[in-house]
C-alpha cells in the first residue's frame, strides 16, 4: 500500500463548534439561526442527501402556522423568499363532507379574506434547497451526501473540554468530525435518541397515508352556484390547507409552489385502520367511499401520480431533548404530534430557539445546563398541551355542531399563550415565565377541561346536522380576529404580561359559554372541572359566538323537534 493510498484511508479529524446531524427543514433553520446569532460560530451539517433535491414529492410537512410561519418569515428572514417562490395560505378550511358530492351544501369553517398574520404552504423540495444555499452563503459547512455511521458523546463535567465525535461517510471516503455540540436533527431516524434509549411513546393511536399529484385541485371547480363561490376574497380556496372531515379522520389538500397537490388522509387507526389505505388502490377506494368529491376530481386527467408513502403510528414523544452534556434533539428527531393544525415547524421553531440560547450561554461561559432542564421542562408542557387536542379527540371530527366550536377553542388556545410568547421572544425568559406561571396554568387547565368537554357534548350528540351549507366565517368573530392581528404587536413587560391575563380571560369567557350551550343540548352534561374554573372576575357579553357556530340553525331546529 502507497502512502497516498493509506492517507486515502485515514479518518479526516476536524473539529467545530456545532455538528448537526440532518440537513433538513429543522437541521438547517438552526444552522441559519445559529450563525445569525454569532457568526464566528463553527457549524457543521451533515445530511445524507444529495443536493439540490427533488421538489414536490421530497417530504411531507408542507403546511405552516403562525409560530413556524413567523420563525422563518422574520426570526430567519426569509420573508422575501416565501413571498416570491412559495404559496401564501388562505388559511385552514374545513367541509364536513364525509359520503358528500355536493360540498357547496356542507358546512364550511375557513376564512373570507386573509388573516393579519401570514402563513405559507412549503414546497419543502424547493425551501430545504433554498435553506441549503443560505447556510452556505453564511458560512456553515454544510455537507450533503452525507451519512452518519456512528458517534460517541462526550461527558461534559465542568470545565471540561471533551468534544463528541462523529464518524460518516461521505462519496465513499469514512471521515470523522469532532465538535463540543452535538444536535440531531435526522428526523425519524432519531440518532441519539436510539443511541440513549429516549423513544417515549403516546397513546394518540392514528396513522397517515400520503401521495402527491401534478396539478392543482381547485373547490371551486365543486360547485357553480355564485354565492358559494364568492364568499372568499379573492375566491382563492385551492391556497388553504383543506381539511374534508368525517367521523375519525381528516383528508388534507395541500397546494406546492412547484405546481403539485399534496394529499393526505390521517386517521384515527380503530375507525379506519391503516390496511384499508396502505397502497394507492386502496386509498383511492377509500376516497370514493368516504370523500366522493375529492376523489372524482383527483381522478381527472393531468392529475400524474407522483409517489405514495404511509406511516403508522406518527405520533411519539421523547424522555430527553436537552443535555448538560452539551446535546441536543430538534424536529422530528425528539417528538412529533400529529398533522392537524400543522404544529411540525413550530415545535422546530422552539426547540431550534431553546437549542440557540442555550450554546450562546454555553459560548459566554455561563452555566447552561439547568437552563436545559428548565426549557425542556417548558417544551415538553408545550408537547403534552398540544397534544391534548388531538388524543381521542377523531371521532369529533364528524361532528358539523361541535367540530367547528372545538376548532375555535383550539386557535383560541394557541394564539392565546404559546403563539404571542413566540412572537414577543420570551420563551427563554423564565423571569416572565415565573410572572405568568398562574396564567399559563389556569389556561393549560381550561384547554384540558374543555376537551374533554367537547369529546362528552360529541359522544351525546346522535342526529347528525342537517345540510343546509352554512359558511362560519372565522375572519368575521372580532375577538378572534383581534388575537391573530395582536400577535405581531411589540410590548413592554407589564403591557405583554397584561395581554396575557387579557387572552387568558377571553379563554374562560369561552369555555362558559361554551359549557352553557353544551347543557342546552344535554342538560345533565358534566362541567368536567369547568365550573370551579369559571369563579371569579364576571365574564364578559354578549356571547362571543353568534348562534351559528353551535347549531344549524332552523334546519337544526327541525331535526331537534
Amino acid at each position: 500500500m502507497t502512502a497516498t493510498d493509506q492517507t486515502a484511508r485515514e479518518f479526516e479529524s476536524r473539529a467545530t463548534d456545532v455538528a448537526i446531524l440532518g440537513g433538513g427543514l429543522a437541521g438547517l433553520s438552526l444552522a441559519i439561526q445559529l450563525k445569525q446569532r454569532e457568526p464566528s460560530l463553527g457549524v457543521v451539517v451533515l445530511e445524507r442527501h444529495a443536493h439540490p433535491v427533488r421538489e414536490a414529492a421530497f417530504k411531507v410537512g408542507e403546511s405552516t402556522v403562525e409560530i413556524g410561519a413567523h420563525y422563518f418569515a422574520d426570526v430567519l428572514g426569509l420573508r422575501e423568499h416565501l413571498e416570491s417562490e412559495q404559496i401564501r395560505k388562505f388559511g385552514f378550511r374545513f367541509f364536513f363532507s364525509e359520503g358528500r358530492n355536493d360540498i357547496d351544501r356542507c358546512t364550511e369553517i375557513g376564512v373570507s379574506a386573509l388573516l393579519p398574520t401570514p402563513s405559507w404552504q412549503l414546497d419543502r423540495g424547493r425551501f430545504e434547497n433554498f435553506l441549503g444555499e443560505r447556510a452556505r452563503a453564511l458560512g456553515v459547512d454544510f455537507r450533503d451526501a452525507s451519512v452518519v455511521r456512528g458517534f460517541d458523546l462526550a461527558s461534559a463535567g465542568p470545565g471540561d473540554e471533551t468534544l463528541h465525535t462523529i464518524r460518516y461517510e461521505r462519496a465513499g471516503d469514512a471521515q470523522q468530525l469532532q465538535a463540543r455540540w452535538l444536535v440531531d436533527a435526522a428526523g425519524r431516524a432519531g440518532l441519539i435518541k436510539r443511541k440513549l434509549d429516549l423513544a417515549q411513546a403516546n397513546d394518540h393511536d392514528a396513522n397517515a397515508v400520503w401521495w402527491r399529484i401534478d396539478g392543482y385541485i381547485d373547490p371551486n371547480d365543486w360547485s357553480s352556484d355564485a354565492d358559494w363561490l364568492q364568499r372568499c376574497t379573492p375566491p382563492d380556496r385551492w391556497r388553504s390547507t383543506n381539511h374534508m372531515c368525517g367521523p375519525g379522520y381528516w383528508f388534507w389538500l395541500i397546494p406546492l409552489a412547484s405546481g403539485a397537490h399534496s394529499l393526505g388522509i390521517v386517521c384515527d387507526a380503530k375507525m379506519h385502520p391503516l390496511d384499508t389505505m396502505n397502497t394507492h388502490d386502496k386509498a383511492m377506494a377509500w376516497l370514493r367511499t368516504h370523500q366522493p368529491q375529492v376523489a372524482a376530481s383527483v381522478e381527472q386527467s393531468g392529475h400524474g401520480l407522483q409517489d405514495f408513502l404511509f406511516l403508522r403510528h406518527f405520533s411519539y414523544g421523547c424522555k430527553q431533548v436537552f443535555s448538560g452534556d452539551r446535546w441536543a434533539l430538534t424536529g422530528e428527531a425528539g417528538l412529533f404530534l400529529d398533522p392537524f393544525y400543522s404544529p411540525g415547524s413550530d415545535f422546530i421553531a422552539l426547540s431550534n430557539t431553546y437549542i440557540c440560547d442555550l450554546i450562546g450561554k454555553d459560548r459566554a461561559g455561563l452555566s447552561f445546563a439547568p437552563f436545559a432542564t428548565i426549557y425542556q421542562q417548558l417544551y415538553f408542557s408545550f408537547y403534552e398541551n398540544t397534544l391534548s387536542l388531538y388524543q381521542d379527540q377523531y371521532p369529533l371530527f364528524g361532528d358539523a355542531q361541535v367540530m367547528p366550536v372545538k376548532v375555535i377553542w383550539d386557535y383560541t388556545f394557541y394564539w392565546a399563550l404559546l403563539a404571542p410568547l413566540f412572537f414577543a421572544q420570551r420563551q427563554t425568559d423564565v423571569a416572565m415565565l415565573g410572572r405568568l406561571r398562574k396564567a399559563f396554568a389556569l389556561g393549560s387547565a381550561l384547554n384540558a377541561a374543555m376537551q374533554t368537554l367537547l369529546r362528552d357534548w360529541g359522544q351525546r350528540n346522535t342526529a347528525p346536522l342537517a345540510a343546509d351549507g352554512r359558511s362560519l366565517d372565522q375572519f368575521d368573530i372580532g375577538w378572534f380576529h383581534e388575537l391573530n392581528r395582536a400577535l405581531n404587536d411589540v410590548l413592554d413587560d407589564d403591557a405583554f404580561a397584561a395581554r396575557i391575563h387579557a387572552n387568558v380571560a377571553t379563554m374562560r369567557a369561552l369555555a362558559a359559554e361554551t359549557l352553557a350551550r353544551a347543557r342546552v343540548d344535554h342538560p345533565r352534561i358534566d362541567d368536567h372541572g369547568l365550573d370551579a374554573l369559571l369563579q371569579g372576575e364576571p365574564l364578559p357579553q354578549p356571547p362571543l359566538l353568534a348562534p351559528a357556530w353551535y347549531t344549524a340553525g332552523a334546519a337544526l331546529e327541525e331535526l331537534a323537534a
